[in-house]
């Protein structure tokens, strides 16, 4: 089947997944919060108006600030000093992300993005194995940083504007994007590829990209990745066009499969940080270390011991 277009138009900007359910859950805890106190209020007005007298002016207060200072009930992170205190950071990553984040054949975390962890716990608290990992799944990647279960994010998440309204970013450690792999040895380039068909994942952002560098080629939706490698394996399609860093996990584990040299869109992967001034410490912390491992080249150097491009 064809894979449908999808307009471009980013004006209304909607927030992502994550967000959405972050939002409905503060809204219904702010719901349960109020419900609650408006029945200690009804049972103090009749039996304790004394009581009920004080109740009124907190409640006063806790509505001025939900309303008008943005205060939800999710907990806070823990700013540098607690960090410090404690000890070790806590790192949501992913563990099925080959090769940003998976387990090799002992159960081990690795990957460039566990690299990473491990480096900033050097840098931020002076001495090593200092750090819990705690796989998570897309949805939770900025929940869990919001809800004070983790300390940052290195999960493979793409820095966008809608996301920065929720959570900090870091400078970027690693350039995503779009990239089309292919076993097929005639095609070479995005003219190769006119009139042929091309696997997109349905509902994303690619089918709008792949429209524009490889206007003649027939789009074919599929629903996962594993469905795009059957459909390749099989002839069905030529190519598939997708993330670079997870399409790079194929070629190492498919030998017979090569990405195109030229990217399709670049996307910025950023180390997820809680916001609020009391942050601030923490977040210049790792933009520092960060832009240091960029400068002398140890990012670049990991990204290529890994097989990113």
């Amino acid at each position: 089947m064809k894979a449908e277009v999808y307009s471009t138009d980013r004006s209304e900007d909607k927030l992502p997944r994550e967000a959405n359910c972050l939002e409905k859950k503060n809204t219904y805890m702010r719901q349960k919060f109020f419900f609650s106190s408006f029945i200690l209020y009804s049972n103090l007005r009749q039996f304790a108006p004394k009581a009920c007298t004080y109740l009124t002016l907190i409640l006063s207060a806790t509505i001025f600030c939900y309303s008008f200072l943005g205060i939800g009930l999710t907990a806070s992170a823990a700013t540098m000093p607690e960090i410090q205190r404690r000890g070790y950071l806590k790192i949501a990553v992913k563990d099925n992300l080959r090769p940003l984040a998976f387990k090799d054949a002992n159960g081990n975390l690795q990957g460039l993005e566990i690299d990473i962890a491990k480096r900033l716990t050097e840098e931020l608290l002076d001495k090593d194995n200092a750090v819990k990992l705690q796989p998570v799944i897309n949805r939770d990647r900025l929940s869990v940083v919001l809800d004070d279960k983790v300390d940052l994010a290195i999960a493979r998440v793409t820095a966008t504007e809608s996301r920065a309204r929720l959570v900090s970013f870091s400078v970027p450690y690693y350039f995503d994007g779009t990239v089309l792999i292919t076993k097929d040895a005639s095609v070479q380039k995005f003219s190769d590829l006119a009139k042929r068909k091309v696997a997109v994942l349905n509902h994303s952002s690619t089918i709008a990209e792949v429209r524009y560098y490889v206007p003649n080629a027939e789009l074919v939706g599929v629903n996962s990745y594993e469905e795009a490698r059957q459909q390749i394996e099989s002839n069905a399609v030529t190519a598939f066009a997708a993330d670079t860093s997870v399409l790079s996990g194929w070629v190492q584990q498919y030998p017979q499969y090569r990405l195109l040299p030229t990217k399709l869109s670049t996307a910025p992967l950023s180390v997820v940080m809680p916001k609020g001034l009391q942050y601030d410490d923490l977040r210049r912390q790792i933009n520092e270390a960060i832009a240091l491992y960029t400068a002398k080249g140890w990012l670049k150097e990991r990204a290529k011991y890994w097989g990113l491009p």
